[in-house]
Order: C-alpha cells, then sequence, then structure tokens
C-alpha cells in the first residue's frame, strides 16, 4: 500500500460515465412514474428520492466503517488506478496475500466502491436539481446550490478519508457531513416553490420553535461526538451501562482524547493513545446523550401540546430506539444491526428537527395574545 499513488485521477472519466449511467435509473422513474405530472412536482420527487438515498448512502458509509472497508480501496477516486475492482484484482490480491484480514481484501474493496458509486450517484442527482432550481428560479442562490457545494465538500472529505488514512478528524466530519447533506435535501424539499408548505408554514409558540432550534443545534454536537467515538474505535472502551468498566467515574485521560489533529491510535506527538483517552471519549458521548435525550424527549412533548402528534410521537420513538441501541453498542460488542440502527436513528431525528423547523414558524406575539383571549367555549 505505501507506494499506491494516493490520488490517481485515471479512471476519474470513466466514474463520471459510470455516475451518469446509475444516475439515469432514479431520474428515469421518476419522469417515468409521474409522466403525467407537472414538471415541479416531478422535481419534488426526485428531491425525496434523492433524501432517501442519501440516507442510504449515510447508512451504507456507517456499513463501510464497521465492516473496516474505508482503506479497501487505498487510492482515491478509484481502486488502484481503476473504475472498479475487478481492473485491480491484481493489486488486491498481492495486498491481500500479504496481508490475509486486510486493510485490503476483495469484499472490502469492492465495499468501499459500491460506497464511492452511490456517493458519486447522489453528487449527480443534487447536481440535477440545482440545474433545474437555477432554470425555473432565476437565480443561483438558494437551497439547492448550498447542496451542491455541500456535496462536492463532502466529497472532498471523503478523498481525504482515505488519502490520509482514517484521520479521525476528517472520518468524523465526513459522517456528519453526510447528516448535514440530509437536513438541506430536507430544507429543500420543504421551501421548494411549488410545496405546499411553502405559502404558509405552521405558527407554533415561540418558545417551542426556539426549544425545537435549540434540540438540533445540541443534536448535531451530539452526533460529532457520537462520530468521534466511532473514528476513534472508542466503542467499546465503556462495555457496562450505566457504569463505565464497573465505575462511575474511570480513568480518564481527556486531553489525549480531544486532540483532534492526530493520526488514528496516536496523540499529537505520534506516540500510542492511552486507553484512558478512549475512555473519556466514550465517557463525553455518553453523559452528553443524557442532556439531548432530556431535550428531544421535552421538545417531542412540546409538540403533542402544539397540535404537531405525528412529529412527537416519531421524535419519542426514535429516541427509545436510540438508547437502546446506544445500550447495545457497548454491553453487546458493537453487533453490526445495532450500530447501523443508531446511524439510522440518529439522521432520522435531525431530518425530523430539520421538516418540523422548516414546516413551522415561530408565532407572532399578536398572534399568541389572540390564542389567549379566545373564549374558553
Amino acid at each position: 500500500m505505501s507506494d499506491v499513488e494516493l490520488f490517481n485521477l485515471g479512471p476519474i472519466i470513466k466514474l463520471l460515465m459510470l455516475a451518469l449511467v446509475l444516475a439515469m435509473g432514479p431520474l428515469s422513474w421518476v419522469w417515468l412514474k409521474h409522466r403525467h405530472a407537472q414538471v415541479p412536482q416531478r422535481v419534488r420527487q426526485l428531491t425525496l428520492l434523492t433524501l432517501f438515498l442519501t440516507f442510504d448512502l449515510v447508512l451504507f458509509g456507517s456499513f463501510t466503517r464497521l465492516t473496516d472497508s474505508g482503506l479497501g480501496c487505498p487510492d482515491w477516486p478509484g481502486c488502484y488506478g481503476h473504475a472498479s475492482p475487478v481492473g485491480a484484482q491484481a493489486s488486491i490480491d498481492t495486498a491481500q496475500t500479504a496481508m490475509p484480514t486486510g486493510p485490503v481484501t476483495w469484499s472490502k474493496a469492492w465495499i468501499e466502491m459500491i460506497h464511492r458509486y452511490l456517493a458519486m450517484t447522489v453528487g449527480v442527482l443534487i447536481l440535477t436539481l440545482a440545474v433545474f432550481s437555477w432554470r425555473t428560479e432565476r437565480s443561483f442562490w438558494g437551497w439547492p446550490t448550498l447542496t451542491l457545494i455541500w456535496v462536492c465538500v463532502q466529497g472532498a472529505f471523503g478523498a481525504f478519508t482515505v488519502t490520509m488514512k482514517l484521520f479521525p478528524a476528517i472520518v468524523s466530519m465526513h459522517l456528519l457531513g453526510g447528516m448535514l447533506l440530509a437536513v438541506l435535501l430536507t430544507l429543500q424539499l420543504v421551501r421548494q416553490r411549488h410545496s405546499p408548505w411553502t405559502e404558509e408554514r405552521r405558527a407554533i409558540p415561540t418558545a417551542v420553535y426556539g426549544l425545537t432550534l435549540i434540540t438540533a443545534l445540541v443534536l448535531v454536537f451530539q452526533i460529532l461526538l457520537g462520530a468521534w467515538v466511532s473514528s476513534n474505535y472508542a466503542v467499546l472502551a465503556c462495555d457496562t451501562y450505566p457504569q463505565c468498566q464497573q465505575h462511575w467515574w474511570p480513568e480518564m485521560d481527556f486531553s489525549k482524547a480531544f486532540e483532534l489533529w492526530r493520526h488514528l491510535g496516536v496523540d499529537a506527538q505520534g506516540q500510542p493513545l492511552p486507553f484512558a483517552a478512549l475512555t473519556a471519549i466514550h465517557f463525553v458521548h455518553r453523559w452528553h446523550a443524557v442532556l439531548a435525550a432530556l431535550l428531544l424527549i421535552a421538545t417531542a412533548w412540546s409538540w403533542l401540546k402544539h397540535g404537531l402528534s405525528h412529529m412527537g410521537w416519531g421524535l419519542l420513538a426514535l429516541v427509545l430506539l436510540q438508547f437502546i441501541t446506544g445500550i447495545s453498542n457497548a454491553v453487546l460488542g458493537w453487533p453490526m444491526l445495532a450500530a447501523l440502527l443508531h446511524t439510522g436513528a440518529a439522521v432520522s431525528m435531525l431530518v425530523l428537527l430539520s421538516w418540523t423547523l422548516g414546516t413551522t414558524q415561530a408565532q407572532h406575539p399578536r398572534q399568541i395574545a389572540a390564542t389567549f383571549s379566545r373564549p374558553l367555549l
């Protein structure tokens, strides 16, 4: 692997052509299924499908990390300078013979490249949505353009994830970036001009709207902490619950735990990362989850009280799923299904909060006064 050219743009044309071919599948499906609908309605359906594929992309990225396939192809954007593992078979066989368990194996190479193919497909779909936005709205600024810019940034994170050998800070930002991409598509879906929510958003009390916004921000930080746990492989540093290593306050090294600019498994000075640092990483994520959970439950309860019942019950169900899978990850040895569900629940909560923020608005003081002035009977 040390002799591999990390950035090898040789297969870029083939990969771009492949991305166009793959993107034609969902594009054709949307246009044929909704061929009698107006173009704005078809664009909205394409946005919804792109959001669904982005959700799949986040989960498959988690699967790639959980299977240790992030370096299945040690160069970027192809695999040993080829557009697929088929052309790189000789190089993969050589690497697998030298190290049978990886990081390069035949299966890991395919997992890594399928993740890249899906990412490129999502990128083409987002570009398509941006082009339609530019044509219909006669403006280059808006959610579609911001989403297009962010997917390019996300692609850069993906490239550096490989070329910087799973650098924890880059891997964490790559995971968070995928979730933020889903948020941007959600807001894009809500704010499209042909959407029924554009003309009139539901008014809710300012306190409820503010609580929803604060909860979303806290959840983003909690997701970033979770990404830091995962990228440092600190999930099993605490294998009991609610205690950690049979202690309420185990030995921890916070200074080493949050040195951000360092390689995987070592501190900023290049020395092996102590286990106490991994414990601190896990511990902070676990106890910050308490704050996030309390805010999520309070937000869900406030939604239920103000007519957002479907949203409220959905959020409570996701909090429960996140709690169960979070404990399962620690005490059951990080099982694949629990880990994927944990990631899926996190992105689902973020999308749900974003959807609610996009489809509601803070109630004007006059509206609040009018509400309290209405007769009870």
